[in-house]
């Protein structure tokens, strides 16, 4: 029997924007173009983050509303970090010796327009028990995978019983030390973070969770409660934030996240410039301003609160740490 929150966060989604009919009944856009590109990549914008839009065009705007430049984009590429090559078996992806990635979700709480699997989300690439069982066995049989990191879509959109099920297996393969789970529901969905969902995962710690907000204005009273329920359940947290022009390309916006991530009890973990991905391509600033960012957040904010700025090199060469020169002293 579901539980009264966890029946609220499923009916939000089964509420989600994902219509360009529905998104011009709540926001002013030009309906031809969010056909034009949502017909290429869909849409998902669910009632909770749609409501932390401030007016047309800022920050949350740009992050999930379609835009034209997606489809007219002619640099980049399908799959720059070279996933589908480095797939044994499917969604699971050894790109270093030690770790996995494994996807066991192929939805997410709202869908983001600079997505690194654009190719793949919201377009139903299958996720099912036989994908498991195929990720599962694979893990299972190299003794070397040490690390695994479940991501997808995003792994907390799976049912409690299902992810319980899920790690309960991982936790019973002896050489599995680590494992990782990258979502973004506590900023794009809080309510998803119930206290059934963190009593199945107190079950199966030790567990480490990636988060991902890219502003100030996620971080509501709602996405702290979320983030502190998951710490109070013994989990460390990190973040992920992903340097976006016109939404973060700031030092001040990035300075007031950092902070106030740290007293939301996450560590600012990685500011990953934008992958080389095909229709994201008007999202990307330059490294020069992603540097000069860098070095103004020294200058502005305690060494704890400052994430490493890496560019994750195209055809799996893995991630790589960009230092300004003041820190490199």
């Amino acid at each position: 029997m579901k539980s009264s929150r966890a029946t609220a966060w499923t009916e939000l989604l089964e509420r989600s924007v994902v219509t360009p009919e529905q998104l011009a009944q709540v926001l002013p856009v030009d309906r031809a173009e969010t056909e034009e590109v949502s017909a290429r990549y869909p849409l998902r914008i669910n009632p909770y983050y749609l409501s932390l839009m401030r007016y047309p065009g800022d920050p949350i705007w740009l992050q999930v509303v379609p835009d034209r430049r997606e489809i007219e984009d002619t640099g980049g590429m399908e799959d720059p970090l070279d996933e589908e090559r480095l797939s044994p078996v499917p969604n699971l992806v050894h790109r270093y010796p030690d770790r996995v990635l494994f996807l066991v979700s192929n939805q997410c709480a709202t869908y983001c327009r600079f997505c690194n699997r654009k190719r793949k989300i919201g377009l139903g690439f299958p996720v099912d028990e036989s994908t498991f069982a195929q990720g599962l066995r694979y893990i299972a049989q190299h003794p070397e995978v040490r690390d695994v990191l479940l991501s997808g879509g995003d792994p907390l959109l799976l049912q409690d019983s299902v992810l319980d099920g899920l790690l309960g297996e991982l936790r019973a393969i002896p050489h599995v030390q680590i494992v990782r789970i990258g979502t973004r529901v506590p900023c794009t969905l809080p309510h998803r973070i119930t206290a059934s969902l963190c009593g199945v995962l107190r079950k199966h710690l030790p567990l480490y969770i990636s988060t991902h907000f890219n502003h100030p204005w996620e971080l509501t009273p709602q996405a702290k409660r979320a983030c502190s329920r998951l710490a109070d359940s013994g989990i460390p947290l990190g973040n992920h934030t992903v340097l976006l022009r016109g939404v973060n390309d700031d030092p001040k916006v990035l300075g007031e996240l950092m902070r106030a991530l740290v007293t939301a009890r996450v560590k600012p973990y990685y500011l990953f410039h934008p992958d080389l991905v095909k229709g994201t391509s008007h999202f990307r600033p330059s490294i020069t301003k992603g540097l000069y960012i860098m070095e103004r957040l020294l200058r502005s904010v305690p060494q704890f609160c400052l994430p490493d700025y890496v560019v994750d090199l195209p055809h799996g060469g893995g991630k790589v740490p960009l230092l300004p020169a003041d820190l490199r002293r």
